[in-house]
């Protein structure tokens, strides 16, 4: 089950894709708010309500243990989930995300603006105002987290095209991001106890959701596997497919922590 985050779409796996066929059974969606998905007004677009909708899509599936794939803003609903439904999950993969505020957590400049209060309403008041400079914001700063000029150019459009009806989702999720991951600060205790398979993945370049937060997953997850990819970034799975596809794919192994 592939989960995106924030700016992005289940797009954000077209190029995961090809590598996965054949070899699993793969299931991915928008969440309430973004892409494709229903949009509906006043809805409270929040991480917590994100696990209602991983539920959703868990229960229209058969009755079997899936593999959660959380990237960036997903990582909170998608171990919220695995922590209360641990029986039904097979493993739970980590790509550039985050769970709670720690230390080596770094927000996008752009999630900064969003994110900071006083500061988001200026910046959602300007998105209005000047549909242009939002443009160019975003393809800044989404196109900053792919490496290939291909990609970026087949990509970014792509998702800012579905962005613009997805604003008020994005506006809610990033004006309560603060809150949430301080919300979860405790109960990362959990993880320690969450015995199914982790596969943390991330790409070493991403300054924000870096290696020293895959790091702290595999302190915190005693079942894990880590791996970290040189050249790759924020989007290890649009820098890196079919290594991405091959190590998600692969015999579990657990892995100790290094040095």
């Amino acid at each position: 089950m592939l989960m995106h985050g924030f700016p992005d779409s289940m797009h954000l796996y077209d190029r995961l894709m090809p590598h996965l066929v054949g070899r699993r059974r793969v299931v991915r969606f928008d969440f309430l708010g973004w892409g494709e998905s229903d949009k509906p007004a006043g809805y409270p677009y929040t991480a917590t309500n994100q696990v209602g909708d991983i539920d959703a899509v868990v229960n229209s599936l058969p009755d079997e243990r899936v593999v959660l794939v959380a990237h960036d803003a997903s990582g909170p609903p998608a171990i919220d989930w695995a922590l209360r439904n641990p029986d039904r999950v097979e493993e739970l993969v980590l790509l550039n995300t985050y769970y709670e505020w720690t230390i080596g957590l770094r927000r996008p400049h752009a999630i900064v603006l969003y994110s900071t209060p006083g500061l988001n309403v200026i910046a959602r008041k300007l998105s209005t105002m000047r549909p242009d400079l939002e443009q160019r914001l975003f393809h800044y700063q989404v196109g900053s987290f792919i490496r290939d000029g291909d990609a970026r150019a087949e990509l970014v459009p792509r998702l800012f095209e579905q962005f613009h009806a997805s604003r008020p989702a994005f506006w809610r999720h990033t004006s309560g991001m603060l809150g949430q991951v301080a919300s979860r600060r405790l109960k990362a205790r959990q993880l320690q106890h969450f015995h199914r398979p982790v596969r943390i993945i991330f790409g070493v370049s991403d300054p924000f959701l870096n290696p020293r937060l895959a790091k702290r997953f595999a302190g915190q997850f005693p079942n894990n596997n880590l791996h970290l990819i040189e050249n790759s970034g924020h989007y290890v799975q649009v820098d890196e497919p079919e290594l991405v596809a091959n190590l998600m794919t692969a015999e579990f192994r657990h892995a100790t922590l290094p040095a």
